[in-house]
């Protein structure tokens, strides 16, 4: 219990002296106080060193430990300085060295070696507790460091009898450091792992939150019914599989809004159709009863007269007007007829080649009284002639009704021109005359059922008024186009034929 450690220094060195003892030099102490000198003095084996200090010779083990506190080295000077306790001179030359670095003065052994020196011997006290078996609890404070250590003495006791101590030293400073050190590690790693979440954060709400945007973006513009922007996210999550299900929602509802639309519009057309249909059914059934009336009034009262016994000189009169009215009602007839043929689509046109020419100069022979009634000509010219090739049978009575109703509004003495154009496509048929303009308004308006151009519709100077409806639904049958127009002293009728 003197204090002297029985397990050898990991500092230390084996000095020969002259005689051939060795001896064991623990140089942890020594270290612990002049590690810079003893670096310097570069301790080697084969070095001769002289040593001031404490011995202890170790009986069982045969062989003398040395603690010292002063060495000299020549060349080299000396290092460490004797203490006031009693020290012992060694010299001899080092033959063995265990210096595992240098690096540090604080090292373990070193400190507790001087822990030793500044404890023991012991005070009675401590010894009488530690014959007690109790374990002593030291606080002690390096001198030179101000380093707060605790010192654990345990007693032991060995099988022979013999009592040895447990020495432990434990640095507070190192706890204390490393707590603080703890401590800043601690905030920095949250102030980092803070700064981390929120960069993952912002990294994640953008890869979650920009899908999510693109998505709100197109559910609103589906909205407003606008498909045209809708993009697939092309992502492997369920997020891409919800923009995919946008997508071809977007598509079936587009299609179906689409045909909604192309539905609506011709039902549109249709219940316009219908309307016009209606009104033209409505116009038709007047007109058609008031073009009857009047003939069917003649023929009635001039019948009567014959039943009531005329006189015989006009009963020849009252039989040809009878049979004059019969035969406008029957050419009204046969027109109402031929326009619902033509409307209904069931004609069948039988076309074929011929000249234009051919078949005016045959419809003009048709009307050879009627012109020389109204003291009327026709002229045609011709200018590079070729064939069409349509249904003459309907385009004959196109070129009777355009030629009668030239004849019904030309001046008395007047010129009808009849004018006839080709060339590799097309052939272009003119019907002019001179007389009384149509008005502007009306240019549209000639083509439908019972159009006359003057209010009274008198039936001196109107036929039927379905002449030119019955040659725009011929015309149409052909695929031709048709105009009319005012001249600057007349109208012109104008049909394009394709060659």
């Amino acid at each position: 219990m003197d204090g002297k450690p029985i397990i050898d220094d990991p500092f230390h060195l084996i000095l020969t002296q002259a005689d051939g003892n060795k001896v064991m030099v623990s140089m942890s102490f020594i270290m612990n106080l002049y590690s810079e000198e003893i670096r310097a003095a570069n301790i080697q084996k084969g070095d001769r060193l002289t040593l001031w200090g404490e011995t202890d010779t170790r009986e069982k083990e045969s062989y003398t430990v040395m603690y010292p506190e002063k060495i000299y080295k020549q060349n080299a000077g000396t290092v460490g300085e004797a203490w006031e306790r009693e020290s012992t001179n060694i010299s001899g030359v080092v033959s063995d060295i265990v210096m595992p670095g240098l690096k540090n003065r604080y090292h373990g052994q070193g400190l507790l070696i001087e822990a030793l020196y500044e404890l023991f011997p012991l005070s009675e006290d401590q010894k009488e507790q530690l014959n007690a078996k109790k374990t002593q609890e030291i606080k002690w404070t390096d001198p030179w460091s101000g380093t707060h250590n605790v010192i654990f003495i345990q007693p032991v006791k060995r099988e022979n009898g013999e009592r040895e101590l447990l020495f432990s030293l434990t640095s507070l400073q190192e706890i204390s450091d490393t707590n603080q050190a703890l401590r800043w590690f601690y905030v920095y790693l949250g102030l980092g792992g803070f700064v981390l979440i929120l960069c993952l954060s912002f990294l994640f709400s953008k890869m979650v939150t920009r899908p999510l945007i693109v998505l709100n973006k197109m559910a609103k513009r589906m909205v407003h019914l606008d498909f045209t922007a809708v993009t697939p996210i092309h992502q492997n999550d369920e997020l891409g599989n919800l923009s995919n299900s946008m997508l071809s929602m977007s598509q079936n509802l587009d299609n179906a809004l689409r045909e909604l639309r192309e539905a609506n519009l011709k039902l549109k057309e249709d219940m316009e159709q219908k309307q016009r249909m209606e009104k033209i059914q409505q116009s038709f059934f007047t007109n058609a009863s008031h073009e009857l009336k009047t003939p069917l009034s003649i023929v009635k009262s001039f019948a009567e007269g014959l039943r009531d016994g005329v006189n015989l000189n006009k009963r020849d009169h009252y039989v040809s007007v009878i049979i004059e009215e019969a035969e406008k009602m029957e050419m009204l007839i046969k027109d109402m007829l031929d326009l619902a043929r033509l409307e209904s689509g069931t004609i069948r046109l039988h076309k074929r080649s011929f000249l234009l020419s051919e078949l005016v100069e045959k419809v003009s022979d048709k009307l050879v009284y009627l012109l020389r009634n109204n003291q009327l000509e026709i002229t045609v010219s011709t200018r590079n002639e070729l064939p069409v090739f349509a249904d003459p049978n309907w385009i004959e009575q196109v070129i009777q009704n355009f030629l009668v109703n030239a004849i019904r509004h030309a001046e008395e003495g007047s010129m009808i021109t009849i004018e006839i154009q080709s060339d590799a496509h097309k052939s272009r048929f003119f019907v002019d005359n001179k007389g009384e303009r149509v008005p502007e308004e009306q240019l549209n308006q000639i083509w439908e059922r019972f159009y006359r151009a003057e209010e009274s519709r008198s039936r001196q100077t109107g036929g039927t008024g379905l002449g030119l409806s019955i040659a725009k639904q011929i015309l149409d049958l052909h695929g031709c186009e048709y105009t009319v127009e005012n001249l600057q002293d007349g109208v012109r009728f104008a049909v394009t034929f394709n060659s």
